[in-house]
């Protein structure tokens, strides 16, 4: 899985599986352009991945921004000659509350942030991957809106990430013929930041996977490196879960 001078983007990278793919890809000698709507930790990243050897900028902002996916492009094809290829990993689960009583803006924000900003994403990496001649993007789905992983209260994060499976089906689709591969993976539960810190929660979420816990950051992180690596060169238009065995298992 050798990345060397090739340039990926990289959102959600300041935590969890964002940050994780970072390091891995660096370690295979990419070039990377990392997003996230905070820059400390987003910066700290960078500099941690600069000081082991690896090559990496800090580009802060908004991903449902189309001016922010614009300019996260911009910094890869200014900084490091051109841009290579996409790990659209950032999203949110939003406010959990049934349908009749969620509220219009946490509809809207989830579909945003999870949805749209993939749709703003692929807008504008796509041409550039053309100009590079080839590239492949992947976006972070899940297991929930897929197979059977209904959850309560979840109705907006389930609708966008059963959206952007369509979306990433449609994508491949279009742009087979340019040499440009396009995937979702979708993790099933993971201990990020989005996970929360209740070991009573871990314990009850990590019964419902086959395996009988939580990934950590990396298992995720390595499967994003499969698919976005020539290794998965026949590889397109897949929602490829790397769920623990979560959505053969749920009851």
């Amino acid at each position: 899985m050798d990345f060397a001078d090739q340039t990926l983007i990289v959102t959600g990278a300041n935590s969890g599986i964002g940050k994780a793919a970072a390091e891995v890809l660096a370690k295979q000698g990419a070039r990377l352009v990392l997003g996230a709507r905070r820059s400390e930790p987003l910066d700290s990243v960078a500099h941690e991945i600069e000081k082991k050897g690896g090559h990496a900028i800090a580009v802060a902002g908004d991903i449902g921004d189309p001016d922010y996916a614009a300019k996260l492009v911009k910094a890869a094809e200014d900084h490091f000659g051109s841009l290579n290829g996409a790990f659209n990993n950032a999203g949110i689960v939003g406010d959990l509350a049934a349908a009749e009583n969620m509220s219009l803006s946490t509809w809207e924000n989830v579909l945003r942030t999870n949805l749209t900003s993939a749709f703003l994403a692929a807008k504008v990496q796509i041409p550039a991957l053309k100009r590079a001649g080839s590239g492949t993007l992947l976006f972070t789905s899940s297991f929930v809106g897929y197979s059977n992983g209904g959850l309560p209260g979840m109705g907006a994060y389930a609708a966008s990430k059963a959206g952007l499976i369509g979306l990433v089906q449609s994508l491949a689709a279009d742009h087979g013929k340019d040499n440009i591969r396009v995937n979702a993976i979708l993790p099933g539960g993971t201990m990020t930041p989005m996970a929360g810190d209740d070991p009573d929660i871990h314990t009850y979420i990590s019964g419902k996977h086959a395996l009988g816990r939580l990934a950590q950051p990396a298992e995720i992180a390595r499967t994003a490196l499969f698919l976005l690596s020539q290794n998965a060169s026949f590889v397109t238009g897949s929602a490829m879960l790397a769920d623990g065995g979560v959505s053969v298992r749920f009851d």
